[in-house]
């Protein structure tokens, strides 16, 4: 599959799957208190460090290795079912201690039935990771969608009749059986389902070094939540993961589409000697324009976007999507450094690397969790832009990449993101003290026209799809 094509059945997979998503979001904060989703988001974040570990990095292997055999592939598949088996009894096993850690009940049987997706997400995992190595996002988009439509129908069916929190836990337990489903059909011949012992020395070489730098990166990502639950009580924690999920958009819109192309085109790029520092200043400038763009509306319009999305409830989650929208626009260009790095085989680097920058990450977490939502945001960015810093430095010094050309691309792509971010800017300006509900959707059109106009006019490497796009759609007329 090319390319282009391999990101627009990304793109459609992602969009489909986040639109059901904020569908999902809208109906849950209507029908869940903050405390509630604050207890839901506390304990997810607690598993996620299991989840980052749950196949030890077998499944990037699978997609990175240069010569895959039936002994690796064996091997790979013996990682993820008994990782998924471990990690299954981990989290039933440490349900009721966290429970009471947290002095919060409502937590025990939320672990008991996320410990069944570790035994159940194998069975999807693996064809994952082989359609992601050969590049098959149609049949991806497949998977992804069917598991997001049958969690959220799941979650609000159960939270509208009363469920309260445990009813996120078991959409997310329907949503990885309908996910295992969907892999099981269309899994290849070539996967074997009898496991293997050979080759294991190798498969976990690369992925054990590979799950300690996720972990620590989940750790430094989840440390805001834990901190605010325990010091500031679980509807803290609650606004806090609207405010996150609310600057995550982003990575639902483009970031994670993206990243699942870059990720196996580095590798194929690596293998085949290609130039991969263009490649990695293309994609760098297309992420950071729109990103900048994004999150510069977004915080300008985060007010609006709030009511509109979750209600009136939410209101305290307003000035923290504010600061968060800073940290993710500080975090742009540095996003594509571990995916990077893991395609050249520098896992090791990205190990050091990710400890370090967690550390400075949890320390600011910690710094500004004493002061509140905002203290905790604030602290995030101080630690962000030291963080980025690092990630370039040593990513760039890596054979075959280089620092130029880095500050031409994102100059250019500041620019463009600036003056698309006039459009969202005048309608503040214009709007009085309460912006109107539809704002936000009549700035996200608009802006989107000034964005390809103004990328043609500046002459923006993203300005080369339009014409392509544009080309396309003359040959399908013609």
């Amino acid at each position: 599959m090319s390319t282009r094509r391999a990101l627009v059945f990304s793109y459609i997979d992602r969009y489909a799957a986040l639109a059901i998503a904020i569908a999902s979001s809208m109906a849950i904060a209507r029908l869940l208190t903050p405390a509630e989703i604050g207890v839901f988001s506390v304990t997810m974040v607690l598993i996620s460090f299991t989840t980052t570990l749950r196949d030890l990095g077998s499944g990037q292997y699978l997609v990175q290795e240069r010569e895959l055999t039936p002994d690796r592939i064996r091997a790979t598949w013996t990682v993820q079912l008994l990782t998924g088996l471990v990690f299954a009894l981990v989290v039933a096993a440490a349900a009721w201690p966290v429970s009471r850690f947290y002095g919060e009940d409502r937590m025990l049987p939320i672990m008991a039935v996320v410990a069944l997706n570790f035994a159940v997400n194998p069975f999807g995992s693996m064809t994952y990771a082989w359609l992601m190595r050969h590049m098959r996002f149609e049949t991806l988009a497949v998977m992804r969608v069917t598991a997001a439509a049958t969690n959220a129908a799941v979650s609000i069916s159960l939270a509208w009749t009363g469920w309260g929190p445990i009813s996120l836990a078991v959409g997310n337990l329907a949503g990885t059986l309908a996910n295992a489903a969907v892999a099981t059909a269309y899994r290849s011949t070539e996967l074997p389902w009898r496991p293997g012992r050979r080759e294991l020395r190798r498969v976990l070489a690369f992925g054990s070094r590979l799950s300690l730098a996720g972990i620590v990166r989940t750790a430094a990502d989840g440390a805001p939540e834990l901190l605010l639950g325990k010091l500031q009580g679980m509807a803290a924690a609650g606004f806090y993961s609207r405010a996150n999920g609310l600057a995550q958009m982003f990575n639902r819109l483009m970031l994670d589409a993206a990243l699942a192309v870059a990720q196996p085109l580095f590798a194929r790029t690596v293998r085949e000697g290609g130039d991969l520092r263009w490649l990695y200043l293309r994609a760098l400038s297309y992420l950071c324009a729109i990103g900048w763009a994004f999150f510069a509306g977004l915080a300008l319009l985060a007010e609006p976007t709030v009511r509109l999305l979750y209600g009136s409830q939410w209101a305290a989650s307003v000035d923290v999507t504010r600061v968060l929208c800073c940290v993710a626009m500080m975090a742009l260009p540095a996003v594509v450094c571990p995916v990077l790095l893991t395609a050249m085989g520098a896992v090791g680097l990205q190990l050091r690397l990710s400890l370090t920058t967690s550390t400075i990450t949890v320390a600011g977490a910690a710094a500004g969790c004493l002061y509140g939502l905002i203290g905790t945001a604030a602290g995030l960015l101080v630690a962000q832009s030291i963080n980025t810093g690092l990630w370039l430095v040593y990513t760039l010094r890596q054979p075959g990449l280089g620092a130029v050309g880095l500050g031409a691309t994102l100059a250019r792509s500041a620019t463009l993101a600036g003056v698309t971010t006039l459009v969202p800017a005048a309608m503040v300006a214009t709007s009085g003290a309460a912006a109107p509900l539809w704002m936000p959707v009549a700035a996200a059109a608009a802006g989107s026209v000034v964005f390809i106009g103004a990328s043609v006019v500046l002459r923006h490497p993203i300005a080369t799809e339009w014409h392509r796009l544009a080309q396309h759609m003359v040959r399908r007329q013609t």
